[in-house]
């Protein structure tokens, strides 16, 4: 298979896009794929530049100005923002927090939310599930006095005490 661009030399590298259930695929040599600059550095895949290209530095989806995240430093490592975009990697902990306006729109588009819920392990995570179940409950419970409805309210009172029992 050649290079859809120069038509000349075998394609190395292959990209999939599905936009709107459409499936497109291109296929380029290492010459016209550097050149398209998506992804690599000195001809080479380069994982960082996966990762940066979602926060909008391969794409050009974040602009430079005066007010643009990329002059923004982390005060407690020194990285910039304008440096994970290039790699792909944050510096420490606290760049989440020192970044969390200009990471949020990206994680959110990444995993579908900005905050992370985890996951509740197979074996000894009843307890986990019985306190979440009671925050819920107990959520319903502020609404249902505030709305008035006391008997839900005692319905949801005598539920959260079973499953507090269940905890002891």
């Amino acid at each position: 298979m050649f290079c859809d661009e120069c038509k000349q030399k075998p394609a190395t590298v292959h990209f999939t896009q599905f936009f709107n259930g459409t499936k497109m695929e291109t296929h380029l040599c290492d010459t016209c794929a550097a050149k398209k600059g998506a992804l690599f550095m000195n001809g080479q895949f380069s994982i960082p530049n996966l990762l940066g290209s979602f926060l909008g530095h391969t794409f050009g989806i974040l602009q430079q100005t005066a007010a643009s995240p990329n002059n923004l430093t982390c005060s407690h490592c020194g990285v910039t923002f304008n440096d994970i975009t290039h790699t792909g990697k944050l510096g420490c902990a606290e760049c989440y927090r020192e970044f969390d306006q200009a990471l949020e729109p990206t994680l959110r588009r990444i995993h579908g939310n900005s905050q992370h819920v985890g996951k509740v392990p197979s074996r000894g995570g009843e307890k986990v599930l019985i306190k979440k179940k009671i925050e819920r409950l107990k959520a319903q419970l502020q609404e249902a006095v505030t709305a008035e409805r006391y008997e839900q309210a005692a319905e949801i009172r005598d539920s959260i005490k079973e499953l507090e029992k269940q905890l002891e």
